[in-house]
């Protein structure tokens, strides 16, 4: 960390200002990013799993569900991305647990920084991570067949549709590392959670194929909303309504779980 971060100014009670703490946070993030040079498997976690994820379903799934796996892949790569996007928000529980099992708070804590800059700064990094793994999902799929419909200001609106939801599923995600015991319980969690998620929803299949019982729930299932609309978004069509779920969905998630994570994280920290 340089000398610059250390000797952040600060305000007459000792809290360090807010552009100080703005600063303090990019080089948080900056820190988060970084890593990834010391880390490989990291890496692989936003690389390779995600280009395994398009392949499998692609091309497994693709001639039983649509006839071809181009057909299919036009319908579900909306959803594989969300599906990517839900299960890499884990890895923001993960990495926080770690560094407090490591002690990195400990030492971050004897700094003058604002308390608040590691938190922000893994929130932002980890949200740069999985952009990275949209694009290039979007990039593979491409190059497979997949075209987006929906033109630039769809592409663009589905972008940051995406990016507004994981933003609000961070915060579980921070409420998740702090209370874990240990990254094998966060694993543990984000597996039994996320995975029915995606797979009752219409991330990968249509509502309609599915029995009616089903279909009452994978209705209101919030996974629903976002892969209708990150899908309609890039092909175009009437998306109103399942981004207006998205969006109340985000912001109800925020707003229980933000004071959540926000009061753990002070105890914890």
């Amino acid at each position: 960390m340089t000398a610059a971060t250390v000797t952040a100014p600060v305000g007459k009670k000792g809290n360090v200002r807010p552009l100080a703490a703005l600063r303090q946070t990019g080089t948080m993030a900056w820190r988060s990013l970084v890593s990834v040079k010391h880390n490989p498997l990291e890496l692989v976690d936003y690389s390779v799993t995600p280009i395994m994820f398009v392949f499998l379903f692609t091309y497994v799934f693709g001639g039983q569900m649509a006839g071809t796996p181009k057909a299919y892949l036009q319908y579900a790569l909306s959803g594989i991305i969300v599906q990517n996007t839900l299960f890499m928000s884990m890895y923001t529980a993960m990495s926080l647990n770690t560094d407090l099992t490591k002690g990195v708070f400990d030492r971050l804590r004897s700094l003058p920084i604002a308390r608040s800059a590691p938190l922000f700064g893994r929130i932002a990094a980890d949200l740069a991570k999985q952009l990275w793994a949209m694009l290039l999902m979007i990039g593979l799929g491409a190059a497979l067949g997949f075209r987006i419909t929906g033109g630039l200001g769809g592409f663009l609106g589905a972008t940051l549709m995406l990016m507004i939801f994981a933003a609000a599923v961070a915060w579980t995600a921070v409420l998740i590392g702090m209370l874990a015991g240990d990254v094998e319980k966060v694993q543990v969690f984000a597996f039994v959670l996320i995975f029915p998620l995606t797979f009752t929803s219409s991330a990968f299949v249509r509502v309609d194929t599915m029995p009616g019982w089903l279909q009452a729930w994978v209705n209101v299932n919030p996974v629903t909303h976002l892969s209708d609309a990150f899908r309609g978004l890039l092909l175009g069509g009437e998306v109103a309504e399942p981004v207006l779920w998205s969006l109340l969905w985000a912001a109800g998630i925020s707003a229980v779980f933000i004071p959540l994570a926000m009061r753990s994280y002070r105890s914890r920290t």
